[in-house]
């Protein structure tokens, strides 16, 4: 190999080009992994968990992290700034808005469509129970107390119904999943407005006495029915599949039975699809429960992912635009295997352009923290430079560099 030395200068120069971009571009080593910490909703816990290995498939310098502690925990991690991002099944309202606006403009990014439903564990029921939200509010008002009760019969003609205590199960932390409960009593029962309204806890009323149990997390409140015959309870949808728990079928506004899946809940979020607010605005307002769509399911919520545009570094502010990014797009795959129903295109382009907004507080030289791409390709570039070095310097040469 003759090299002269305009040639030999070339080389060189190409190389150190190479290594350049190299170490600008090569996904970091496992002492440069972004770590991603959220909380909150135990209502999407089940999508999180599928979400997370998926992601890290394919971005494995973004570690994920999630405690699913309930929507009031995850809003109070995020107001405090313990956590990169916070899920809750209920928006923000008017004072956590203010309280989060003084730390920072925060988003509210609608990342799934849930449903919860009225689990009961009733034995040798030959059936499933229809219920509507006027009962469920007298149940948990203690207005209706007996299983056999006149107002449940009449919904039931056909099954047999069993002249037996209710037991009344609840979350008994701050829960999105309660907030969604109370949100579709509020609509349904003057009382329940009046009375109690729609809040992320709430007490049992005195009419309920010992027969109420109070839980903490959807876990919590499937372990409580699963454990205390003849009790009911509000779950999300997976929770209920995947333990086996009976759940009712719910009236809906127009007076149709419809049972809890994803063209159902996919119905009760059709009509504020194109009504929604800027990602940066209170969303304090919007509810899809009891929606006037002939298909919809009653109990049914956006699910929100609150994250804060202004990030301590590139490298944060990079990775949450990747996690967040990939969710509300390939995330969606995922859905309705496990019964949410996937986002419409309006929401995921609604999303997407709220997060190109995220960015560094602090000016800092960007890594590029988060390519997809694999380090095998890096290493077969730094095999084939070592070659060459190695080539190089077999060469008797002369010339001066």
């Amino acid at each position: 190999m003759n090299l002269t030395p305009d040639s030999l200068r070339n080389y060189i120069f190409i190389a150190l080009v190479i290594i350049t971009i190299i170490f600008i571009a090569r996904p970091p080593s496992s002492s440069e992994v972004v770590s991603l910490n959220g909380a909150g909703s135990s209502f999407i816990y089940p999508l999180m968990s599928t979400w997370i290995p998926n992601f890290q498939n394919v971005y494995r310098n973004i570690s994920v992290n999630y405690q699913s502690i309930g929507s009031g925990g995850g809003i109070r991690a995020i107001i405090d700034g313990t956590v990169d991002f916070a899920a809750s099944d209920a928006p923000l309202n008017s004072e956590e808005y203010t309280n989060a606006r003084d730390k920072g403009t925060i988003m509210h990014l609608p990342i799934t469509i849930g449903a919860a439903v009225i689990a009961y564990n009733i034995p040798k029921l030959d059936g499933r129970l229809i219920l509507s939200g006027e009962v469920v509010a007298k149940i948990y008002l203690g207005e209706i107390s007996r299983w056999n009760d006149p107002a449940i019969r009449k919904l039931n003609p056909k099954i047999s119904l069993p002249d037996k205590e209710i037991i009344v199960v609840k979350r008994s932390d701050g829960s999105g999943t309660t907030y969604m409960f109370t949100d579709y009593l509020s609509h349904v029962s003057d009382i329940w407005a009046k009375t109690i309204g729609k809040t992320k806890i709430f007490d049992f009323p005195t009419k309920i006495g010992d027969r109420g149990i109070a839980a903490k997390g959807n876990e919590g409140v499937t372990g409580a029915i699963l454990q205390n015959p003849y009790s009911i309870g509000y779950i999300e949808l997976t929770y209920a599949l995947q333990n086996n728990i009976p759940y009712a079928s719910l009236k809906n506004k127009a007076g149709n039975v419809v049972e809890a899946n994803s063209t159902t809940i996919s119905a009760a979020a059709r009509s504020a699809y194109n009504s929604l607010p800027d990602s940066t605005s209170s969303w304090e307002n919007v509810s899809i429960v009891n929606q006037d769509d002939p298909l919809a399911y009653p109990l049914s919520s956006f699910v929100y992912i609150l994250v804060y545009l202004n990030q301590p570094s590139v490298n944060k502010a990079n990775a949450l635009k990747r996690w967040l990014s990939w969710i509300t797009t390939n995330g969606q795959l995922f859905s309705e295997s496990l019964h949410y129903a996937p986002l419409p295109e309006s929401i995921i382009n609604k999303n997407l352009e709220a997060l190109k907004r995220i960015s560094a507080s602090k000016s800092l030289a960007p890594m590029v923290c988060c390519s997809p791409y694999s380090e095998n390709i890096f290493h077969s570039i730094e095999q084939g430079i070592s070659v060459f070095f190695i080539e190089i310097g077999r060469l008797n040469y002369d010339y001066p560099i």
